[in-house]
């Protein structure tokens, strides 16, 4: 689901509980080598940027109300934006900083899996 969907509230418990998953997988791939921990932290990072500027773009256009067409392209324009920054993140990750890629790739499905489970464990809960 993605952050727009969301309330605030939901938006930043989403991006809080990716962060966590984030840096414990990357503590988890330290055990086996600090630059393996770099590696999974640059994957998480690739899914966790994106979402916040995208939370960031969803929240600023909010407060106006626009058409029903023109938030469409809106909402269209953030996932593409965000699939291409990820991309891009992946990119530099791979290409320039080396990073290993199992654990940047088993970061960056995990941080995936969060932004579509955790959702629906918070409206669960509360």
């Amino acid at each position: 689901m993605s952050v727009s969907l969301l309330s605030g509230n939901v938006a930043r418990k989403l991006l809080f509980i990716q962060l966590l998953a984030i840096i414990v997988t990357g503590l988890l791939f330290c055990l086996k080598d600090p630059f393996w921990g770099f590696s999974a932290v640059c994957g998480g990072l690739a899914v966790w940027l994106p979402n916040v500027a995208f939370m960031i773009f969803a929240w600023r256009h909010q407060a106006h109300s626009p058409a029903q067409g023109r938030m469409a392209w809106s909402f269209a324009f953030g996932e593409v934006a965000k699939v291409l920054v990820t991309f891009a993140l992946l990119v530099v990750a791979l290409a320039y900083v080396k990073a290993v890629f199992l654990p940047l790739i088993v970061t960056w499905i995990s941080a995936l899996v969060v932004q579509i489970l955790a959702p629906a464990a918070i409206n669960n809960k509360g």
